[in-house]
């Protein structure tokens, strides 16, 4: 009898669900051949928290104190996200919990799953050092983050 495999968490629109804020997804073929030897659980924080898709774009901006990693999640227009980003945060940090995922491969760049490297916040496409809600919540609870492009961690 094969032993059991392990749950590695994984942002849903990496394995083709359309739930990106576009309507699209960001499937990423070489995903697929880990499925031979891992368990894939399916997330989508944004969604979890509340979120419709396709919606607005949203970045997260710093807070009053400068603090990045406090700060607010808004949409293109303005309007304040950042209490959905944040449920949406922990609902999936339940389910990694509940599946006993100890990694994560989130998408680059999110304002929820970037890990490492999002935008800015002005909605120009500027890069900056940092990590979304959900990568920083899962990482503050001990789980391996890594963005897509780093999946030969495994």
């Amino acid at each position: 009898m094969e032993g059991k495999r392990e749950n590695i968490l994984v942002s849903a629109c990496l394995l083709g669900v359309n739930c990106r804020y576009d309507g699209g997804n960001g499937l990423q073929e070489g995903l697929m051949g880990l499925m031979e030897k891992y368990s894939l659980i399916p997330v989508c924080p944004e969604q979890l928290g509340g979120l419709e898709t396709p919606r607005e774009p949203a970045e997260q901006i710093s807070s009053d104190t400068g603090e990045y990693s406090k700060g607010r999640v808004v949409t293109c227009s303005g309007k304040d996200v950042t209490d959905s980003f944040f449920k949406g945060a922990e609902e999936t940090l339940k389910l990694a919990v509940l599946y006993g995922c100890k990694k994560a491969i989130l998408k680059e760049r999110s304002p929820s799953c970037g890990y490492g490297t999002v935008y800015d916040g002005t909605f120009s496409g500027t890069k900056i050092p940092g990590s979304g809600v959900t990568a920083r919540l899962l990482a503050d609870n001990g789980i391996l983050v890594c963005g897509e492009s780093n999946i030969e961690k495994f």
